[in-house]
């Protein structure tokens, strides 16, 4: 038996002396060099008392040697769990105890705090730095430069991807083989990769789109990648000019368009924006466009599934839409009991095909309530399917405000309040009220320079939306909480205004 990705993504690029990451500075790695990485990496993980089947997790910087380390493990059979680089040691713990990983590999920086987070959970811990030096490192070194790839089916268990957690306990979700390689051959179909693309890489790797999204399509497609350790503007703007695609989150482009050096000179070169995590506002995309003559393309995805829709690279990309079903994977939006809603009606979206993850590690009975026996997923998102067959996001279940009785979608109301004059952007979240159940709380963040009116705003937008819908209060900040991938952190908005309406 083959390995089913290992061979796919890495074993097709044997011997190759082309260009696959190139750093900032402008050092280049070959194919060839980084697969004898790899191959070490994988000695490493055997050496280290790891079998196929078992469980390593990284938390580490993100480096070519993290990434080595990640084709090591497939190609050793072994499943791989990268975590955030922001979780602190108790997050960490429970995400080794929870996984039973063996091996926990971190940066020389943290390994004092996880010692006894490794110690307690019965794992080893060793360390790998992003300059390639470290305990793990120094036993992978003079190690074979390849390795008998691991036997692996496409229903293999791959990887374990812990979702976010900001309702309860994160979930592993099981990703294998077939899932991650099915969604990257769509997508460099549908986004239309070849070797002649230079991808500019500013993702971390410890999340679906920069690891699973942007790397494996640049691996299929046999293009070499700009590797940046993070996303910095000066850095990007310099190496634009160098590349030819490039996959980001909104901040990545509001941040671009702060700064006036970016024009369409500068961006000649390019032919791809993609962009996703988070929710790109209507103002950006114009603005963008207006700048660089570009339109972005925006996508929909989750960590349990990979890509789902993308707009077309040929055809009409839509400002507050994330386009169409990709092929191969059914999308539906449903009530609660299943049932597809009629066309433009809001509801819960469903998703089905062969990227759809194999279900929740250790939880089975949290996969029978989000993966329905006939293979479709309940994403916990709410959206809608315009006539054309286009999908827009509404918000997460979970954001839903119930407020008197009525149903009120938070997406409504940020739109209505960033397209008013000085709005940057807007976020609407419930909070509990005496009698209304739940009160509808905006928080609003002005563009630079801009002073808002809170009562201004209200009657502003009172024409557009009904009373129940309009905000009970208003507060102008400077920004709003994100995570590491730029949304929107609304479960610590509502901690913050839960008090506003008590007694």
């Amino acid at each position: 038996m083959a390995n089913h990705l290992y061979d796919a993504l890495f074993g097709r690029h044997a011997g190759s002396e082309a260009d696959f990451l190139i750093a900032p500075d402008g050092a280049r790695t070959t194919y060839r060099a980084f697969l004898a990485d790899a191959a070490r990496y994988a000695h490493a993980l055997r050496g280290a008392g790891l079998a196929p089947g078992d469980r390593v997790a990284l938390q580490l910087e993100k480096s070519a040697h993290m990434l080595a380390v990640i084709a090591g493990a497939i190609r050793a059979g072994i499943v791989f769990l990268p975590l955030n680089t922001a979780y602190t040691p108790a997050e960490v713990a429970y995400f080794v105890g929870n996984s039973g990983a063996r091996l926990l590999l971190a940066d020389s920086a943290r390994a004092d705090a996880l010692a006894p987070v490794a110690g307690d959970c019965g794992a080893a811990l060793m360390t790998l730095d992003p300059d390639g030096s470290g305990s793990f490192a120094n036993l992978a070194a003079g190690q074979a430069e390849d390795f008998p790839a691991e036997p692996c089916g496409p229903d293999t268990l791959a990887a374990l991807l812990y979702t976010s957690g900001t309702t309860g306990r994160s979930k592993g979700a099981m990703m294998s083989h077939a899932n991650l390689l099915s969604n990257a051959e769509v997508l460099v179909d549908a986004w239309r990769f070849t070797s002649a693309d230079v991808l500019l890489h500013a993702l971390p790797i410890f999340h679906t789109h920069g690891l699973f999204v942007a790397t494996n399509v640049a691996l299929l497609a046999g293009c070499p990648m700009i590797f940046l350790p993070k996303f910095d503007t000066e850095t990007v703007i310099r190496l634009l000019p160098k590349a030819t695609t490039m996959m980001g989150v909104p901040t990545f482009y509001t941040r671009l368009l702060d700064d006036p050096r970016l024009n369409r000179d500068l961006v000649s070169g390019m032919r791809l924006f993609v962009s996703g995590s988070a929710p790109l506002l209507a103002e950006t995309h114009r603005k963008w466009e207006d700048r660089t003559g570009h339109r972005i393309l925006e996508r929909y995805g989750m960590t349990e599934t990979n890509m789902n829709t993308s707009n077309p690279y040929d055809g009409d990309r839509r400002a507050g839409t994330v386009g169409l079903p990709l092929p191969g994977i059914e999308l539906k939006v449903c009530d609660a009991a299943g049932h597809p809603v009629r066309e433009g009606e809001i509801g819960v979206i469903e998703v089905r095909g062969p990227n759809v993850f194999k279900g929740y590690w250790q939880m089975p009975e949290k996969t029978r309530e989000e993966l329905r026996g006939n293979g479709f997923f309940i994403t916990g998102d709410l959206g809608q399917i315009d006539a054309d067959g286009y999908v827009s996001i509404v918000g997460r279940g979970k954001d839903l405000i119930i407020t008197g009785g009525f149903n009120v979608y938070p997406k409504e109301i940020e739109m209505a309040l960033d397209a008013r004059p000085g709005v940057l952007e807007s976020a609407v979240i419930g909070v509990p009220h005496p009698d209304f159940g739940e009160a509808v709380v905006a928080v609003v963040v002005p563009e630079k320079g801009a002073k808002l009116d809170p009562d201004a705003l209200r009657q502003e937008i009172a024409a557009e939306l009904a009373a129940f819908k309009r905000p009970k209060h208003i507060a102008i900040v400077t920004d709003l909480p994100r995570n590491t991938m730029g949304k929107v952190q609304k479960n610590l908005l509502r901690d913050s205004y839960a008090p506003l309406f008590r007694g």
